[in-house]
C-alpha cells in the first residue's frame, strides 16, 4: 500500500492510460489501493500475478525523484492465468518518465521466465494497440512471435482499436535453451 500514491500518480497520467486497455483515465482516489489490495488473493486463486516494477535508489538518475526508500516503482507488469489452457497473457505498464530505457523489456523478461519456470505455463501471449509500436518493440525483444493483426478488437475512450497480437512457447523461450 505504501506504493499506492506513486501508482495513482504515474498510472493515472492519461499517456499512460491511453497505451493500456485496462487502466482508466482519470484515474480515481482509491483505485490505487483497491488494485494493490486485490494482488494477494488474485496470487492465492492463481488468477493473476503482478509484480511492481522498481528503480534501486542507486541507480535512480539525478532529475528523477527518489523515495526515501531503496527502491522506487516505475510500474507493473503481470500475467491474467489461464490453468485449465496453462498459458497467460502478459501486461504491463511503465511511468511515462521512464519511457524508452529499457525497464519495461528487463520486467517483462523476468516474469515471462517466471511464468514459465515458476508456474508451468505452455503459452505466455500479449497484444498492443497498433499505435503503440514501443509496445510492440518490448514483445519482439522478448523473443515473441507476431500471430495477428486484430482489426477494430477493442473500444478504447469511444474509438475502436486495432490491435498486434504476439505470443512465446515454453519450449522457445530463452531461458529453456541456457538452462538457467
Amino acid at each position: 500500500m505504501t506504493d499506492a500514491d506513486d501508482v495513482q500518480r504515474l498510472a493515472g497520467d492519461r499517456a499512460v492510460a491511453d497505451t493500456t486497455l485496462n487502466i482508466p483515465h482519470p484515474y480515481e482516489d482509491g483505485f490505487a489501493e483497491r488494485w494493490i489490495g486485490n494482488h494477494r488473493d488474485w496470487f492465492e486463486l492463481g488468477q493473476q500475478v503482478v509484480f511492481a516494477v522498481v528503480l534501486k535508489a542507486a541507480t535512480a538518475k539525478p532529475d528523477q525523484p527518489r523515495h526515501l526508500s531503496a527502491a522506487r516503482l516505475i510500474g507493473a507488469v503481470g500475467l491474467l492465468i489461464d490453468r485449465q489452457d496453462q498459458r497467460a497473457e502478459l501486461g504491463y505498464w511503465i511511468g511515462k518518465p521512464y519511457w524508452n530505457q529499457g525497464y519495461c523489456t528487463e520486467a517483462a523478461r523476468a516474469v515471462v521466465d517466471f511464468g514459465f519456470e515458476r508456474l508451468g505455463l505452455n503459452r505466455i501471449y500479449a497484444h498492443h494497440f497498433v499505435r503503440n509500436p514501443a509496445s510492440g518493440r518490448v514483445l519482439q525483444k522478448l523473443g515473441m512471435a507476431h500471430e495477428g493483426h486484430l482489426r477494430q478488437h477493442v473500444r478504447k475512450w469511444d474509438a475502436f482499436e486495432d490491435l498486434e497480437l504476439y505470443a512465446v512457447l515454453k519450449e522457445q523461450w530463452p531461458a529453456a535453451e541456457s538452462g538457467r
